[in-house]
């Protein structure tokens, strides 16, 4: 459910902030895997932090709350949340080709998120 929630924020998010730009230089080529993908974790971090945050401050948010509650609760805060998701989204496409940004977040992003938004707002509640 989450996931059917989520995809139609993606495209949302893809609409509303518009074509990305093309960043394939010579020196992202150049760089290793492992350079590619420290240079995302950061705005991995960055937007996972926000939408925790967000979570977090929401009324309804409960450290118990069941984990239907917690995907309402995280898709309700991607809105918010669109400056440092879309960072994230470009940012694995520039590194990683077209359209990985948005395999990315579809997919491992999202299967990985409510777990680290739970533990994160859990820690901001307190």
């Amino acid at each position: 459910m989450i996931l059917s929630k989520l995809a139609g924020m993606a495209l949302t998010i893809s609409v509303a902030a518009g074509p990305t730009l093309d960043h394939h230089g010579g020196s992202v080529r150049q760089l290793s895997l492992q350079q590619k993908t420290a240079a995302v974790q950061a705005l991995v971090r960055s937007a996972t932090e926000c939408i925790a945050r967000t979570v977090a401050a929401h009324p309804r948010f409960r450290k118990q709350a069941p984990a239907i509650d917690l995907g309402d609760l995280i898709v309700a805060s991607v809105p918010s949340c669109v400056t440092p998701v879309r960072a994230m989204i470009d940012a694995y496409d520039r590194y990683f080709g077209d359209g990985s940004g948005e395999a990315f977040f579809m997919g491992p992003y999202l299967d990985a998120l409510p777990a680290a938004v739970s533990t994160l707002a859990a820690d901001r509640a307190d």
